[in-house]
């Protein structure tokens, strides 16, 4: 084993702190989430936006086999291509780099791997301006969402698989002796070790909306149970990506350890080395973020490994009868607004009775609770300053195009609006596309990825919520909200989230919404529907991780 630095020690404090969190599930974090020179340092923004544009037009070197090409295709949607080039390799280069360095990281234990990733960690935060503008230009993030998602809350995230996993690992003692009684013979005797024992390479595939949120999880619970990790980028959100595996390798370096533990396997237009690397007989572990088509694929192809996947879903909420009307729509203004409907949690059909619902202001129809929710939309962003930090600037042009054509799939009671983006020339904002519909109509029910939302009209708060039950079977959800001043409605609702597996969050209507998860208290996805099979982060998404091999031998002690 290596002379490492005595990082473990260094950042016990804080490993401590999160395992209580994770087991109480309270809020807690030490990654601060405001972007504010007085917690990061009065020069960390300014240094953090130079850090940024000294990567722009030149290589970003890492650490990895033989070199076979150079790939850069990011495109910031809101000052043009970034000119990155990134190192390429074989596939099969990458996986036997990796087994290289299993050996000596396996054979280091848990606590120092633990050490080394908390350090990690500690080292990514201190950039975290420098990942809110690299999170920013990939993703099309407004920046102070890209600080939070890209920084501290991926950090968070990052931190609370390191805690659950060294909760897994610590648990399994290290020997113990074993001592049976015979009667009037000698009692039998054995010492025993137990090794927790990687279960192979463990590869990790980005997506493009939130390259390091997505991320940390699977990286770290795979590092803290022994896993090499090779990292697989979105082609249009690689930055982030390169500048965690950088961190990752300067820290292990630092504490004696081969930096090809961590590696990158960057591709540009011509595509496949995720499918030869997810395929690899040595590649044991896979965490995946996307779209269905190659979450599908991967179920179907990479038999050998264990996958821990999220997809697509449709994400519900059911209004049957609302308290205070005014901040319920406000609060579903940013909801349904926030980063352009691009967020696996944004709701994206809204079921409300035909005949009207009951509020604060007396009853209303279903066509004035419509026009209410579409009114407060259009006034929540009426501040072009504010509508391009909380939308964004959407980068995918396919998405773009989905929303042209997405007028057609009912009735618009709010159009789509493109605007400039203020202070960035050429580049634009897209307002929420709402469209009402039926509750027959299936439209509704299939993913529209983009700023687009349903409005749908039910016979009954019954009927949507059977709706709702059927849909998040079929399709899979993340999330799922109700509102409703009626005990029997929400026990109901509740009733259905348990029976299929989505988390439920009834009448928000402050300053928490549907879209957030809060790591150490809120389970991001619960693995029991199709949008995803497994939980960020629970112990069933550590424990496949590793096993226990033990050794035993007769011993007269």
């Amino acid at each position: 084993m290596p002379s490492t630095p005595n990082f473990f020690d260094l950042h016990k404090a804080v490993l401590e702190q999160a395992c209580q969190a994770v087991q109480e599930r309270g809020h807690w974090t030490p990654y601060p989430e405001i972007p504010s020179g007085k917690f990061y340092g009065a020069s960390a923004r300014e240094e953090g936006l130079n850090a940024y544009e000294s990567c722009l037009n030149k290589p970003f070197s890492l650490k990895g086999p033989e070199v076979i090409s150079t790939t850069g295709i990011e495109i910031s949607p809101y000052t043009g291509a970034l000119g990155i080039h990134y190192d390429q390799y074989l596939a099969e280069d990458l996986v036997d780099a990796a087994k290289a360095a299993l050996p000596q990281w396996r054979d280091a234990g848990p606590s120092v791997r633990t050490g080394v990733c908390l350090e990690i960690l500690d080292r990514l935060n201190k950039r975290s301006f420098e990942l809110g503008h690299a999170t920013m230009h990939t993703t099309g993030q407004g920046f102070a969402m890209a600080f939070q998602a890209g920084g501290p809350h991926a950090q968070d995230r990052g931190l609370e698989a390191i805690a659950t996993a060294w909760l897994a690992t610590d648990g399994v003692p290290r020997d113990s002796l074993w001592h049976k009684p015979q009667g009037k013979h000698d009692p039998l005797v054995m010492s025993k070790r137990y090794h927790i024992v990687p279960k192979g390479v463990a590869l990790v595939v980005a997506c493009s909306t939130f390259p390091t949120w997505n991320t940390y999880p699977g990286l770290f619970a795979s590092l803290v149970t022994g896993n090499p990790v090779i990292v697989k980028p979105h082609s249009q959100a690689v930055l982030p990506v390169a500048i965690t595996v950088q961190v990752c390798q300067q820290v292990l370096v630092e504490a004696g350890f081969d930096p090809k533990l961590v590696t990158m396997a960057a591709e540009g237009e011509a595509v496949g080395i995720a499918q030869a690397l997810a395929t690899h007989k040595d590649v044991r572990l896979i965490d995946y973020t996307g779209g269905n088509a190659f979450g599908d694929w991967l179920s179907a192809h990479a038999t050998q490994a264990q996958l821990y996947k999220e997809q697509a879903g449709v994400n519900t909420i059911l209004i049957d009868s609302v308290a205070n009307m005014k901040r319920a729509a406000q609060n579903l203004a940013f909801s349904l607004s926030l980063y352009s409907g691009q967020m696996c949690t944004t709701p994206q059909a809204l079921l409300i009775p035909r005949g009207g619902i009951i509020t604060d202001k007396g009853h209303m129809s279903f066509e004035e609770v419509s026009s209410v929710l579409c009114d407060t939309i259009k006034k929540f962003l009426s501040d072009p300053e504010r509508a391009a930090g909380v939308l964004g600037a959407i980068p995918n042009p396919v998405t773009v195009r989905r929303l042209e054509l997405a007028a057609e799939l009912g009735r618009v009671v709010l159009a789509s609006e493109t605007h400039s983006m203020p202070g960035f020339k050429g580049a634009v904002y897209h307002t929420p596309l709402i469209l009402s519909v039926d509750g027959a109509d299936s439209v509704w029910q299939q993913e529209q990825f983009g700023p687009i939302s349903f409005i749908v009209a039910v016979d009954s708060t019954e009927q949507g919520l059977a709706l709702i039950s059927n849909v998040v079977a079929s399709k899979g959800a993340i999330t799922f909200g109700v509102y409703s001043t009626d005990d029997a409605v929400l026990d109901a609702a509740e009733s259905v989230a348990i029976e299929q597996g989505v988390a439920l969050s009834c009448n928000l209507d402050s300053g928490v919404f549907v879209n957030q998860s809060a790591a150490f208290s809120d389970f991001h996805a619960t693995g029991n529907n199709p949008a995803a099979n497994a939980a960020l982060t629970d112990p069933a998404f550590v424990a496949g991780r590793f096993a226990v091999v033990q050794s035993r031998r007769h011993t007269d002690v």
